[in-house]
């Protein structure tokens, strides 16, 4: 069975391809969802970026996901523009949030699997400098909640509690339990 990421996301990509999961990808555009409970919101938006896929690519697993960055109960997405990621930052300094990625396995259209991983993680209290000097790097802008732990956005991390993956975008650990079920293995038996 062919697995299929129904995502653009270079870091899901880079995930897949550091733990030896064959896939490929295919994407088609889809009109993601912009409010509600942030739960049914991310699960929401995993399915429709999975479904269309799975419709043109019989008997394949196709993979979709979202992740979500949550503050107070409110979704935090990626920043319209500096002055968005400096308030998002603001907000998030010296406080707890919560990262949700839900995933979305489907073959021919139907859910084979619909899960999802939340990770806490810990801001430092940041200064307006720090803000201001990470926002001016660029690396704000196409990540949700204004930052990536995988690169210099980690050095605003205080702690995480729960799976470092599912922060960068895709809780691999669990994915790959989840996989094991069609067919897939990373430690295949010999």
């Amino acid at each position: 069975m062919d697995l299929v990421l129904a995502s653009q996301s270079p870091r899901r990509r880079a995930l897949l391809e550091q733990f030896g999961l064959p896939f490929r990808v295919q994407v088609l555009p889809v009109e993601e969802a912009q409010s509600g409970r942030p739960l049914e919101t991310a699960q929401a938006n995993a399915v429709a970026k999975a479904r269309p896929v799975s419709l043109q690519n019989p008997n394949a697993l196709v993979l979709g996901a979202d992740t979500i960055v949550v503050l107070d109960g409110q979704i935090l997405g990626k920043p319209k523009d500096a002055d968005d990621a400096v308030d998002m930052l603001t907000a998030l300094s010296g406080r707890e949030h919560e990262v949700t990625t839900v995933v979305a396995l489907m073959i021919n259209g139907q859910d084979a699997d619909i899960f999802s991983e939340t990770t806490k993680v810990q801001f430092r209290q940041l200064t307006a400098a720090d803000i201001a000097g990470y926002v001016a790097t660029g690396e704000p802008f196409d990540k949700a909640g204004a930052y990536g732990i995988q690169g210099l956005g980690g050095l605003l991390v205080q702690s995480i509690k729960g799976c470092y993956y599912n922060v960068v975008g895709l809780p691999v650990p669990r994915l790959v339990e989840r996989l094991r079920p069609f067919g897939f293995e990373v430690f295949p038996s010999r």
